[in-house]
């Protein structure tokens, strides 16, 4: 039987100090270090991480604003059959910027990315 993903995670490396756009949230300051970024896919799960992957897209998400950065580099990607919010809500981390990849979130997460060291 096929394992059903439900949601992934990607563990994002970030070289250096940033100030970038990202869309709706405007300017945002992204410190140096590792985070971790957690979505989902209501379906095909792996186009999703496959357009993660792609630095040539049109910008709708607030990942994709952070990915296109030559700055920022996916380190580890994992899937889980964890629904979104549950799988984000393991993660020990700090919220930098609030509303990050939670705008459409009904489990009151203040952000999908969490940086997880350095801090």
């Amino acid at each position: 039987m096929k394992t059903k993903h439900q949601s992934y995670q990607l563990f994002l490396e970030v070289n250096k100090d940033l100030s970038i756009f990202i869309g709706a949230l405007g300017f945002v300051q992204i410190p140096a270090g590792s985070y971790v970024y957690t979505g989902s896919a209501r379906r095909n799960i792996d186009e999703r991480i496959k357009r993660h992957l792609n630095n040539n897209k049109k910008l709708h998400w607030h990942i994709d604003y952070l990915l296109t950065n030559p700055h920022v580099h996916i380190s580890t990607i994992l899937k889980s059959e964890l629904e979104e919010c549950a799988l984000n809500q393991q993660v020990e981390g700090i919220i930098i910027t609030d509303r990050f990849g939670a705008g459409d979130c009904i489990k009151n997460c203040k952000s999908h990315l969490k940086k997880i060291s350095g801090y």
